[in-house]
């Protein structure tokens, strides 16, 4: 299991775009599930698709874009097994790798800049899960599935 599954709707079609391309351009396995164009589209259908995708063990990570971050990553975390989290910087990203064992992150296109979603995305993707204490509290959040 690894890779990273994308997925976004109309309003974070374009962030997904340059999040995908500088992920090919880095040599990330990657798989986008849509949308594939602006033309206007539910979040919960792709945010379920990359919640699936990973909690399936297709791919070890998904990023998720919506206007907003928010409704995408309901969307996603309705999936059993997925811990998603809406970020919007390097020290949110980081941290719910590192603390919370995110395996999916949402980013907002209308309120998170290009470099800084590319910069977080690079913080989440390169951190790992610290384990300890955060353990615990991660396996209390699996028990709610």
């Amino acid at each position: 299991m690894t890779g990273v599954a994308i997925g976004s709707d109309h309003a974070g079609y374009s962030l997904k775009c340059v999040i995908l391309a500088h992920l090919q351009e880095v040599g990330n396995e990657l798989q986008d599930f849509g949308t594939f164009s602006d033309d206007r589209v539910d979040y919960p259908d792709y945010g379920a698709l990359v919640g699936r995708a990973v909690a399936n063990g297709e791919f070890s990570s998904g990023i998720v874009v919506c206007g907003s971050g928010i409704g995408i990553v309901m969307a996603a975390g309705k999936i059993p097994g997925i811990r998603a989290a809406t970020i919007h910087d390097v020290t949110s990203a980081r941290l719910a790798r590192e603390h919370n064992d995110a395996n999916v992150i949402g980013l907002g296109a209308r309120l998170v800049g290009e470099q800084i979603a590319l910069d977080a995305v690079d913080a989440y993707l390169g951190a790992v899960f610290l384990g300890g204490r955060h353990a615990d509290r991660v396996k209390k959040l699996n028990l709610l599935d």
